[in-house]
C-alpha cells in the first residue's frame, strides 16, 4: 500500500534528517577515500617493497572484505582493543577505507594508462619524479579516472543504507524508526527508496554526462 499524502507529510521531516546524515557521511567519506586511494595507488606503484607490500595489503582487506564487515568491525571489534567509535565516526572510517581501496585501483590504472611518451618527455625535460607525477601523470590520470571516480560516488552513497546496523540514524534508520511506530514498514521503505532514487538517478546521468565529454577529450 503506497503511502498517503498526510502519512509522507508527517514523515517527511524524519526522513530528511537521515537522508542528510546520508550525504554527510557520503561526502566525508569520498573526501577522506579518495585522497587515501591516490595513496595507495601511488605505494602500489612504489619500488620499496615494504611501502608497496603494505599499501597492497590495504587494498585487498578494502577490497575483499564486504563494507558491512568493515563497519561492524570497526564499531563493535575495536572496543575490544580500547578504542571506541560512535556510529558516525565509525561509518566514516569504514567507507572510506572501503573508498580508498577500490578507488587505488581505478587511480592506478589512469596513471598507467598515460602514454608511454609523455613520461619519456618528462625525462627529457629533467622533471624529477614528483614533478613527472605532479605535471604529467596526475593531470592526464585523473581526468580518465574521473568518471569512474563519479560512479563510484553513487554506490557509496547507496551505501550508506548499510550503517543502520551499528545505529546511525542515516536514511534507512529513519525509514525503519517509522516503520516501527507505525507498523507501515511497506511505505516508509518505499518513501525512502524514492530519496536514494532522487538522488541517485540526477547523479547517475551526471556520470554519463562526463563519460561522453571525457571520451570526446580523448578523440581529440
Amino acid at each position: 500500500m503506497s503511502p498517503s499524502y498526510e502519512e509522507i507529510s508527517a514523515w517527511l521531516p524524519d526522513l530528511l534528517g537521515g537522508l542528510s546524515i546520508s550525504l554527510q557521511v557520503t561526502a566525508l567519506s569520498l573526501l577522506l577515500g579518495i585522497p587515501f586511494g591516490l595513496l595507495l595507488a601511488l605505494g602500489v606503484l612504489a619500488r620499496n617493497k615494504v611501502i608497496r607490500g603494505a599499501s597492497l595489503c590495504l587494498v585487498e582487506i578494502g577490497r575483499g572484505a564486504p563494507a558491512l564487515v568493515l563497519l561492524q568491525f570497526i564499531y563493535f571489534g575495536l572496543p575490544s582493543t580500547g578504542l571506541t567509535l560512535g556510529s558516525y565516526s565509525a561509518a566514516v572510517i569504514a567507507l572510506a577505507w572501503n573508498t580508498g581501496a577500490y578507488t587505488s585501483e581505478i587511480i592506478r590504472a589512469s596513471l598507467q594508462s598515460v602514454a608511454h611518451g609523455q613520461r619519456e618527455a618528462a625525462e627529457a625535460l629533467g622533471l624529477n619524479r614528483f614533478d613527472e607525477l605532479r605535471y604529467v601523470l596526475l593531470p592526464q590520470g585523473l581526468r580518465v579516472a574521473l568518471p569512474a571516480l563519479l560512479g563510484f560516488s553513487i554506490l557509496i552513497f547507496q551505501g550508506t543504507s548499510l550503517c543502520f546496523t551499528i545505529a546511525l540514524p542515516e536514511l534507512v534508520s529513519r525509514a525503519y524508526e517509522i516503520g516501527s511506530t507505525t507498523f507501515r514498514y511497506f511505505p516508509a521503505l518505499l518513501s525512502a527508496g524514492v530519496l536514494y532514487a532522487c538522488i541517485s538517478i540526477p547523479a547517475a546521468m551526471l556520470v554519463n554526462h562526463v563519460e561522453k565529454r571525457a571520451g570526446l577529450y580523448a578523440q581529440r
